[in-house]
């Protein structure tokens, strides 16, 4: 039985801030580069579209999911999936730091992201609603994504429920800068450990795309990288703007996840017993089914 290969890409690149026409033609040349090396997926930063500092200028940065430059970007994708960052406009005038997947004209998937960090020199929370969902997005057969946005992935339980909803591949598209939590954290070798880690324990690649340069203060380290499903480094990038690429064999997930079932004794019934339980006791009823 044969599996699927995907070819994929990272980029990494420096963004005006909160200006989307001003980046748009950047999105655009990366996703040439992209289609000229017959990539399947190009994954690019967190909120590429405006910036670290985007919600400077909130307002005018954010956009609905049906934004004509939405759809411009999707019709160059072609067969290609793209998956950028932008600030999304939802009902009620609520704005989130989403990630869109975007396909053949289509935005075919968007997360909005969950765990907004509110420490150090970041803070979302108040800028953001906080998304509410943790899904994924079938490509076919083999391939299933589960697309979490920088922070999220440092809250374990939003990762393990991506893949608990069958993801076969993390997609993690970042914006770390060296400064953003404080001196004695090391940002960039907490998101190496990090990437092996999930690749390693739930047995599918983990694609990961930061940005690099200097924006109002905070240095982007870069270093994207491509995992695969045992935890190692396919590919990885310096600190500047870069394409990385690497290709991804499904058979590999298959073995690395023979061997290490993770999600095979996951134990959800258990885990949701658990999380009720601990619900009821810190008194929170509305919480509870």
């Amino acid at each position: 039985m044969s599996h699927s290969v995907l070819r994929v890409g990272a980029a990494q690149f420096a963004s005006e801030v909160g200006d989307i026409d001003a980046n748009l033609d950047a999105h655009f040349t990366w996703i040439g580069r992209g289609r000229a090396e017959g990539l399947d997926l190009l994954m690019l930063p967190e909120l590429s579209l405006v910036g670290h500092h985007g919600p400077e200028r909130l307002l005018d940065a954010a956009v609905h999911r049906d934004d004509p430059r939405l759809q411009q970007l999707a019709e160059a994708a072609g067969e290609m999936r793209v998956v950028l960052g932008f600030i999304e406009e939802g009902p009620a005038a609520q704005f989130y730091n989403a990630a869109a997947i975007l396909q053949r004209g289509e935005v075919i998937y968007i997360h909005r992201k969950v765990n907004l960090p509110n420490y150090g020199l970041l803070d979302e929370g108040k800028h953001y609603a906080s998304g509410r969902f943790v899904d994924t997005c079938e490509f076919d057969r083999d391939w299933r994504a589960g697309l979490l946005i920088c922070a999220d992935v440092w809250n374990p339980a939003l990762t393990h429920l991506a893949f608990l909803h069958g993801a076969t591949l993390l997609l993690t598209p970042i914006s770390s800068g060296v400064e953003a939590v404080g001196a004695e954290f090391d940002n960039p070798g907490g998101w190496r450990l990090a990437a092996r880690f999930y690749s390693m324990m739930y047995g599918a690649p983990t694609v990961l795309a930061n940005r690099c340069g200097k924006e109002r203060g905070l240095t982007f380290w870069g270093g994207s990288r491509i995992i695969d499903p045992f935890g190692r480094e396919l590919a990885v990038a310096g600190e500047d703007e870069e394409l990385i690429v690497a290709e991804l064999d499904y058979a590999q997930v298959r073995k690395a996840r023979q061997l290490l079932p993770t999600v095979r004794d996951s134990n959800m019934a258990l885990v949701l017993r658990e999380t009720e339980r601990l619900v009821e006791q810190l008194g929170v009823p509305e919480l509870v089914r």
